[in-house]
């Protein structure tokens, strides 16, 4: 099925978008995957490190969940934005974001305000868990789409 979209105002233009669409969605996959790893950076250095931090909001053992949460975010980060298995990567990239929307809106009552970033960037990995990667990532050289 493909998708029906509005035509343009200025007709003239069209052309232009269909053009630079793949590089711009390419732009947000390589930000957005950029970002989390270099978020993640810090944690897979110690990955232990957050050991308290999870078990303070619940997640026990908090020696198997600190790791995962520093590979999610820094490994996880780095195949989203060279879109190698970008879908798995976005789903998980979407939990931990899923997660930090529920501690700062709620466990530390800081409602939308707090909880806004984690929701946009939650927005932006759905997306991608859903679209998957485009003709500029690994996934579309090598053939295969999770």
């Amino acid at each position: 099925m493909t998708e029906e979209r509005p035509k343009p105002i200025i007709p003239a233009l069209a052309p232009l978008y269909a053009a630079l669409t793949p590089w711009t969605e390419t732009l947000l996959r390589v930000v957005t995957g950029g970002l989390f790893a270099v978020h993640g950076y810090g944690k897979i250095l110690n990955p232990f490190g957050a050991t308290g931090m999870v078990e303070g909001l619940g997640f026990y053992p908090g020696a198997f969940w600190s790791p995962l949460l520093s590979a999610t975010e820094f490994f996880g980060g780095i195949l989203l934005a060279i879109g190698l298995l970008t879908r798995p990567a976005a789903v998980a990239a979407t939990i931990v974001l899923l997660v930090t929307v529920y501690v700062h809106g709620y466990l530390r009552a800081e409602g939308l305000m707090g909880a806004e970033k984690s929701i946009l960037w939650a927005a932006i990995t759905l997306f991608f868990a859903f679209r998957g990667a485009n003709r500029h990532s690994v996934d579309a050289r090598i053939g295969r789409q999770f």
